[in-house]
Parts: structure tokens; C-alpha cells; sequence
């Protein structure tokens, strides 16, 4: 083997570990991140316990809820319907008076985000939804989310927003809804908010 070729070779070796470690490292960034673990319907102490963010316990014979008392993501356990959300803020998980899972409201995003990150956020759960066997419905009136210049033109209305909706069989249903969103902070520049709703079925397909 000729000196250049032990370089060249060298160098693919180092390219790979350096490319491991970052993957290594994003798994581990993951997986540190505080999550909500839960499935529709089962107690509501089954889920506090197996999620890494802490939540309150649910009110005996009541319907409330509870909102993580950190930044968290949604981890929808399904062995075939599951998906993962990002960290989200606003975080909010219902329970009923037999102290079982009812629904989750969420915003998976802890800012308002900008159009081209709210449509990755997008996407992405259609992806997962699509993978795992969900199915968009209702979708004359509304479609599902795409990055066309007609979709961008219709989020960046302030009077229309778009809305999405999805069914996993007959066991639960997802509604995700876009919208412009004034940012105080940022008040020069058209920010979104994402809304996701999931429970069992509440609209006709």
C-alpha cells in the first residue's frame, strides 16, 4: 500500500468515527430530552411513572387535566400508530373521573416558529402518521399539509390558517392545526403556532 493510499485511508476512518460520534451524540440529546410517555385510555399513575417529566397526579372521580411541569415531547406509545412530537410548551393531558389517559392539546414547539420550521414540524408528524398506518380524512375541506407555494400562501393568511385531521382505525383520532401568530418579540416577523390534538374519534371521517 503506497503512503497515499494509507492517508487516504486514514482519513475514511476518521471520517466515519467523527460521523458515529455525532450520531451517538443526537441519540443521546434525544433521548435526555424530558417526554411525556402515554397511551390513550390506560391509569393515569401507569403514565407518571414511565414518563421522564414529571406530571401530577389525577383528581379521583373527576375530568381535568394536567400540563408537564417542564418542557416535554409527546412519545404516542402504539405498536403500530406511535409517534413522537418535538419539546412542546404548552402541554396539557386530560384525564377522566376513573383517572384514565382521556386526551392530550398540545403545541409541539416551545416558540412561535418561522414558516419553513413550522412546516418541518409539520411534515414530519405526517410522515410518522402516514408510516404507521393513519389515515387523513375529511380531506376536501381539508387537505393535508404540503410545502407548496398554494399552502404557503393560505398559512401566511392571517384569516386562514389550515387544519389537518387524521384517524388510526377506529381508536384515535389527531388534529393538527396551523395558524399566523402575532410574536410580541419578534412583532416584524410572520411567526406560527402549531396546535395537535389526540383521543379517540370525536369527528365523522
Amino acid at each position: 500500500m503506497s503512503l497515499l493510499q494509507r492517508i487516504d485511508w486514514r482519513r475514511r476512518i476518521l471520517s466515519l468515527a467523527v460521523a458515529t460520534l455525532l450520531i451517538v451524540a443526537a441519540v443521546r440529546a434525544l433521548s435526555d430530552e424530558p417526554e411525556i410517555a402515554l397511551a390513550i385510555g390506560e391509569p393515569w399513575e401507569v403514565m407518571r411513572q414511565r414518563s421522564s417529566a414529571a406530571i401530577g397526579p389525577a383528581i379521583p372521580r373527576h375530568f381535568w387535566g394536567r400540563l408537564p411541569r417542564s418542557d416535554a415531547r409527546l412519545r404516542f406509545l402504539d405498536p403500530q400508530f406511535g409517534f413522537v412530537t418535538p419539546l412542546a410548551r404548552f402541554f396539557t393531558v386530560s384525564f377522566d373521573s376513573d383517572e384514565l389517559v382521556r386526551s392530550v392539546r398540545m403545541s409541539p414547539q416551545i416558540e412561535p416558529l418561522l414558516l419553513d420550521e413550522t412546516l418541518e414540524i409539520v411534515l414530519n408528524l405526517q410522515k410518522q402518521w402516514r408510516h404507521g398506518g393513519w389515515i387523513p380524512i375529511r380531506v376536501i375541506d381539508d387537505p393535508p399539509f404540503a410545502d407548496t407555494p398554494e399552502w404557503r400562501a393560505r398559512l401566511r393568511d392571517v384569516n386562514k390558517g389550515g387544519t389537518s385531521t387524521w384517524q388510526a382505525g377506529n381508536q384515535y383520532q389527531v388534529m393538527l392545526v396551523v395558524n399566523r401568530f402575532r410574536d410580541d418579540k419578534r412583532p416584524t416577523e410572520e411567526r406560527y403556532l402549531i396546535k395537535l390534538q389526540v383521543a379517540r374519534p370525536w369527528v365523522n371521517p
